[in-house]
């Protein structure tokens, strides 16, 4: 779908010195006089957070400190804070900054890292000594626990079990991690979790921790489906509300997911499309980093009124939409990939599907954030035919593509897709095989709008989402009938099919007809976008004078608009249930006024 661009946040980084710079300082005190234990944070799966924490167990007061470790090669130190870290080959040293290197008898200071690769710490030493305080330097972490398995699903709970982890000292207990929050620390091999949601994908891993609180790596990860759900909105008979929720919606829009709240429509919706993730190298990769799990939410702008913390593992828009569905059990997250401005990369993911759908599933099951989402869906634009590039991967790309995902996430998830809505003969519907890809997916999402708009800048000017065909329409086929009615024509059931409302209107200026069909001079002036505006705004800034093709229009001075209205979508809604499709999505929840009176609207007309 054609969609706005936000700058990018700029994000500082620092590097650090790394071969070649040792910073080794004598003990200042002997070795039985301090201990360091080492901790993993997190782990997201490209990077790991570290801390070690230098404890004073003598009964003199320590003017410095330094702890050195050895890392396996390929694992290394890539930022660190509260300690100049250094290294000389896969030697690592962690040296006090003046402000923290006093510590007084049993006082503790901690510092910190990012890190890269699967290894662990070993041979610790600290001021030169071991840092369990003995006399033996090489006291190692523990192994990884095994993978945990799941036994006694319910609809609310489950119990995992997995296999001892093993330490030269001892394994003391057990930290349990849930979509990458730690959820408990046990002392056995098994752990029991309740209160959970009925058909949700959780996903767990273990980590160990040994007698000398030294943490090991982190288990391999399962995910595990509560009974009672599916693939189906929470009502298996009704009707898909499908919202798009926008990353870069939190810059200059101000929109967050807490704002699907307050407005009342997640209380009105089954689906939310995130939006987007990127497709480069032909695999799915993160859109905004940022936005999507970094940004820390104040108590006042979260879902349920809890500020984020620095140092909790995942915050952002994935954390405020596993708020969301805590609060809306009821509702489904899928991760949208591509879109107008990243659909250059599904060419080469058609080139191996198998690889794209690897890459797309180890992303959207992230331990970090794998309960957030539900499924993933495509909006590629277009396969085997042009959108902002050309595409000529074969007709046969998307059914390809699709077919490898369904495989690849399984029948508990839910893999969607944006299809075009050309319905014009020999257009966009009939250069790639939809009706051979409508076997892989829940259902398509037809882009049923920006059929016209001031790219075309000398007009005529036309609504950009009409629903049927009328008098002087600039080209056949472009509105939603057509498109509906072709995808049916080639097999495809209604069923599989939901219609797409705009939650904007496109616009011309230099315009002096007030019907559609009139000449304009170029797009009119927009809040983000020339030619394109919400509908919360040109609900009082061009009031709707008529309808056309049952979408509304208006003439302003000079600029003409035209965009669906609580009473256009009342009758969308109703020509939706005529021909039995599954629902209707909308682009998108930022453009709806504050009491989210569109997305009510395609509540209630397909209630």
């Amino acid at each position: 779908m054609r969609l706005l661009r936000r700058l990018a946040a700029s994000v500082a980084a620092f590097a650090l010195p790394l071969a070649g710079l040792v910073a080794l300082a004598g003990p200042a005190e002997a070795a039985a006089s301090a201990t360091a234990t080492y901790t993993k944070v997190s782990d997201w799966g490209t990077g790991f957070e570290g801390k070690w924490t230098v404890k004073n167990t003598g009964t003199t007061t320590l003017t410095s400190w330094t702890v050195e470790w050895d890392y396996p090669s390929g694992t290394t130190v890539t930022s660190a804070w509260d300690a100049t870290v250094t290294s000389s080959g896969t030697h690592w040293t962690g040296k006090n900054v003046g402000w923290n290197g006093t510590l007084a008898p049993g006082a503790t200071i901690s510092f910190g890292f990012n890190g890269a690769g699967p290894g662990a710490p070993s041979g610790c030493k600290v001021n030169g000594g071991s840092c369990d305080g003995g006399s033996n330097p090489t006291d190692s972490p523990p192994s990884a626990p095994g993978t945990p398995t799941a036994s006694g699903v319910t609809d609310t709970s489950l119990t995992i079990g997995w296999a001892a982890a093993t330490d030269d000292k001892g394994v003391k207990n057990y930290d349990v991690y849930r979509g990458g929050t730690k959820i408990a620390t046990v002392t056995g091999t098994s752990y029991s979790d309740s209160g959970l949601t009925k058909g949700t994908t959780y996903t767990y891993s273990v980590i160990a921790r040994d007698t000398a609180d030294q943490t090991g790596p982190a288990s391999g990860s399962v995910s595990v489906t509560t009974t009672g759900g599916g693939t189906t909105p929470p009502d298996p008979g009704g009707k898909v509300k499908l919202g798009y929720f926008t990353e870069w919606g939190v810059y200059g829009r101000n929109y967050h997911v807490k704002n699907l709240d307050t407005s009342g429509s997640a209380a009105k919706i089954t689906h939310i499309n995130y939006a987007f993730g990127n497709v480069q190298g032909g695999k799915c990769t993160i859109g905004d980093a940022y936005a999507d799990y970094d940004k820390a939410y104040t108590a006042d702008q979260s879902v349920d009124g809890v500020a984020d913390t620095w140092d909790q593992p995942l915050r952002g828009n994935f954390n405020q939409l596993r708020k969301l569905k805590a609060k809306y059990p009821g509702i489904k997250v899928l991760w949208s990939f591509g879109g107008w401005t990243w659909s250059g990369g599904f060419g080469q993911a058609a080139a191996n599907p198998a690889a794209f759908a690897d890459s797309c599933y180890s992303l959207v099951e992230d331990p970090r954030w794998a309960d957030v989402f539900d499924g993933i869906d495509i909006d590629w634009e277009y396969p085997n035919a042009c959108g902002l590039s050309c595409d000529t991967s074969g007709a046969a790309s998307l059914k390809n593509v699709l077919s490898a995902l369904r495989t690849k996430f399984g029948g508990s998830n839910l893999v969607t897709a944006a299809i075009s809505a050309d319905g014009s003969n020999g257009g966009k519907l009939d250069l790639a095989d939809y009706a051979g890809a409508s076997q892989y997916v829940d259902f398509y999402n037809v882009m049923t709008y920006d059929f016209f708009g001031a790219w075309d800048a000398k007009g005529p000017t036309a609504p950009h989402s009409p629903l049927t065909s009328y008098a002087g329409i600039p080209i056949a086929g472009f509105n939603s009938e057509a498109a509906i009615t072709k995808l049916k024509g080639k097999g495809i059931a209604g069923s599989k099919l939901n219609l797409g409302i705009g939650f904007y209107g496109r616009g011309w200026t230099g315009v002096t007809q007030a019907a559609p069909g009139g000449t304009a001079t170029g797009p009119a002036p927009g809040t983000y976008e020339q030619g394109i505006e919400d509908y919360k705004v040109l609900k009082n800034s061009c009031p709707a004078t008529g309808t056309v093709a049952g979408t509304a229009y208006a003439k302003c001075g000079s600029n003409w608009w035209s965009y669906d209205t609580p009473a256009t979508i009342a009758g969308k809604m109703s020509w939706t249930k005529q021909q039995g499709l599954r629902g209707a999505f909308y682009w998108e929840f930022s453009g709806d006024t504050a009491n989210g009176e569109l997305a009510n609207a395609v509540h209630a007309g397909l209630q």
